[in-house]
């Protein structure tokens, strides 16, 4: 099948990692998932990635993950792409397979996770032989992508990895969990000429990596103040001073992440109307509503709310 030229622009700006609220009884909220959806849109985000980690997709059956993105897929209704995974199985048949099926959803790309690919002990050369052959079973004319998930285990992408990703024309973006500007620089230089968008998922090194080349931000702090993500990406060129007093304080509010996150954004998330519930398949929220944490969030989203409003007045 003869791929179409891509839209250069398809894999840039801010793509929340999607969370999956769950009611009571611990099944998937549907009528709360639609609303996280309306309030990522309303802030302008640039595209969405559904069935990931902090999707908690480790957690999800492979029906509830295909169900749960189809559903995104057809309320997006193409308003912004969307990426998806649900990469989760750790036999190679079951690997197409499973991968095989979400690419039917009708995502834009199918994004597959780093450590699934090779074992803590195995070598890079043998992650990139699997990825090799895994990618010669995926449909030809899908976007693929690679996301560097911490869990089980944090696997990072070798030079060679990246460099084979760009020469393949299937891989168009890489979910960067380096947190390293140097490691960046090298694989921005390797991507360099091709349709592969780096997207850090890093706050604190964020402004210096879309300085040095970097196309995108995926992570979790756009689960909080996403619009806020908007206006840095939009406007940093324009406003340089502005945008690096904005990068400061996300620097420093994205350090909430360590509060017991995905229940510290689920939080959040009630507070704001979005979710029925805090509860997560990941863990309880025992340790998070015993704590300071909650009294951190709100602190954190306070100074968040004035950053809105400085914004707003000075469009006006």
């Amino acid at each position: 099948m003869t791929r179409q030229p891509r839209d250069a622009q398809k894999y840039t700006g801010i793509w929340p990692v999607m969370l999956t609220p769950f009611d009571e009884r611990g099944e998937i909220d549907w009528d709360s998932l639609e609303k996280l959806v309306e309030w990522y849109l309303a802030a302008g985000v640039h595209g969405l990635f559904a069935a990931c980690q902090s999707s908690e997709m480790f957690f999800l059956s492979d029906k509830e993950s295909r169900r749960l993105v189809s559903r995104i897929v057809d309320q997006v209704g193409g308003r912004v792409p969307i990426v998806a995974s649900g990469h989760t199985a750790s036999g190679p048949s079951q690997q197409v397979e499973q991968l095989g099926a979400m690419a039917q959803t009708g995502i834009d790309a199918l994004i597959l996770i780093s450590n699934r690919l090779a074992l803590p002990g195995e070598g890079d050369e043998h992650m990139l032989d699997t990825l090799r052959q895994l990618t010669e079973q995926l449909p030809q004319a899908l976007d693929l992508g690679i996301y560097e998930c911490p869990w089980p285990y944090k696997r990072l992408l070798s030079d060679e990895t990246v460099a084979w990703c760009a020469q393949s024309d299937r891989y168009t973006f890489i979910k960067d969990t380096s947190c390293h500007l140097p490691t960046m620089a090298r694989r921005l230089a390797l991507a360099q000429g091709s349709d592969l968008h780096l997207a850090n998922a890093n706050s604190q090194t964020l402004l210096t990596s879309w300085q040095e080349g970097c196309q995108a931000y995926s992570g979790v702090m756009a689960n909080f103040h996403p619009d806020l993500y908007v206006w840095l990406y939009e406007n940093w060129r324009r406003e340089p001073q502005l945008a690096q007093e904005l990068a400061d304080y996300l620097s420093t509010a994205a350090l909430i992440e360590t509060l017991d996150y995905p229940i510290c954004a689920k939080y959040w998330q009630q507070r704001l109307g979005n979710f029925a519930t805090l509860r997560c398949r990941v863990r309880g929220a025992g340790v998070f509503n015993d704590g300071f944490f909650p009294a951190a969030v709100d602190s954190m989203a306070r100074l968040g709310e004035r950053w809105q409003r400085r914004l707003m007045d000075q469009r006006a």
